[in-house]
């Protein structure tokens, strides 16, 4: 009995899961409910577990569930990275000749940053190319990206790691939401000054572009005028 209890709310789960797939990505509740053949209480419930997960959210003044950010994230990993990569390339390529510095391209992959492509700075100090490596969401400017303007995958890293992230990671999170960017300050590394900003389709958070160099090069408001920059032209990619 619990057996086909269990199999029958992923059953459930996932049919939701495609009821807002077909409706273009949004659907309210009723209508979920409607189509899934289940009690508006029920569908309620899971929907609540799946905004938890981070499967869907809710976005500020719409009362719609939308498909959320760890379900695309898993339509990208099964899908093709190198497509991502030659689509924002040229914005790659304009961010590094306008500030002869390191820059790269990352998306999420599961609970970690996997960094995509980039452009290594010809300057003698710079930074090396992070090309294929991944790293924990909560250790770079990128990560703070995801973790800030992905909620679900936000709020499970924060559940699974709170002892061992510190009492300052959830105002770090709030700032980057705050101002649109996110900045790391020789945190990562001595000597290391990073900034990243989100690069988003049809509003939701798909990857972020990073930049990094040595902090006497890159000062706190130095990377602030470079983040409005690259948010400027990262925008342009459709």
């Amino acid at each position: 009995m619990v057996q086909a209890k269990l199999i029958q709310s992923i059953e459930r789960a996932v049919a939701i899961l495609e009821i807002v797939a077909r409706e273009g990505g949004a659907a309210r509740l009723a209508h979920i409910a409607d189509q899934a053949g289940i009690g508006k209480t029920t569908a309620h419930n899971i929907l609540k577990t799946l905004d938890h997960l981070g499967y869907v959210h809710r976005r500020i003044g719409d009362t719609r569930y939308h498909l959320g950010g760890r379900i695309l994230n898993l339509a990208r990993i099964a899908g093709d990275d190198g497509a991502l990569r030659v689509r924002l390339r040229p914005a790659l390529q304009v961010i590094a000749k306008t500030t002869g510095e390191t820059v790269y391209l990352a998306v999420p992959s599961g609970d970690e940053v996997y960094y995509l492509d980039a452009i290594e700075s010809d300057q003698t100090l710079r930074t090396s190319s992070p090309i294929g490596e991944r790293e924990r969401l909560e250790g770079s400017a990128i990560g703070l990206v995801f973790l800030a303007f992905m909620p679900g995958l936000g709020q499970r890293v924060l559940t699974m790691r709170e002892d061992a992230l510190g009492p300052d990671i959830q105002s770090q999170i709030d700032a980057v939401a705050t101002r649109g960017y996110a900045l790391d300050l020789e945190g990562y590394l001595p000597g290391l000054n990073c900034v990243a900003v989100p690069w988003r389709e049809r509003g939701e958070v798909r990857a972020s572009i990073g930049l990094s160099g040595p902090a006497a090069r890159l000062s706190r408001d130095g990377l602030a005028d470079l983040a409005w920059m690259m948010m400027k032209e990262v925008a342009k990619v459709q």
